[in-house]
């Protein structure tokens, strides 16, 4: 079990990517979010929250990240690796990492294959997503150690 923190360059990547909404929206798929990526039932049209609110609903969802890969990763990870995972599983949930071959790869020690296998996962309702891919290729390059930042995005629109 790894035991580590998300750092400021993991937080940045998360925020880079999910940008900040005031006002609820539905994503690609239909989920009512708001915030930095923020879904839940508390989250319904016409819902509008303060940067202050944004934050503390982003910090609450990055723990919950962090208690996930934590748990799953029985492997000797560095922190880049454990911050892209972390990405990862505030993206697309624990459930995803916890079935995925990259947690195999990764529990196996095998960083190398593991890194690619961020790109499996760049399709919302059964679509490659432009967005999403990009997300995936910064969380390899953080995972494998390249200095890159990650791409600029447009925050979603409401």
């Amino acid at each position: 079990m790894a035991n580590f923190t998300y750092s400021a360059t993991g937080l940045a990547l998360t925020k880079q990517f999910e940008g900040c909404v005031l006002t609820a929206y539905q994503d690609q798929v239909g989920v009512w979010t708001i915030g930095y990526g923020h879904t839940g039932t508390d989250v319904k049209q016409g819902l509008t929250i303060t940067d202050d609110q944004a934050s503390i609903l982003l910090a609450a969802d990055v723990a919950w990240a962090v208690t996930c890969v934590n748990k799953f990763v029985t492997s000797n990870i560095n922190q880049n690796q454990f911050d892209a995972l972390v990405d990862f599983v505030f993206n697309l949930g624990c459930a995803s990492l916890g079935q995925s071959t990259l947690l195999r790869l990764v529990n196996a020690g095998d960083f190398t294959d593991a890194a690619p296998q961020f790109l499996r996962w760049n399709r919302a309702g059964g679509q490659v997503v432009a967005g999403l891919t990009k997300r995936r290729q910064a969380e390899m390059s953080l995972f494998a150690g390249i200095s890159a930042s990650a791409p600029s995005s447009t925050p979603p629109q409401p």
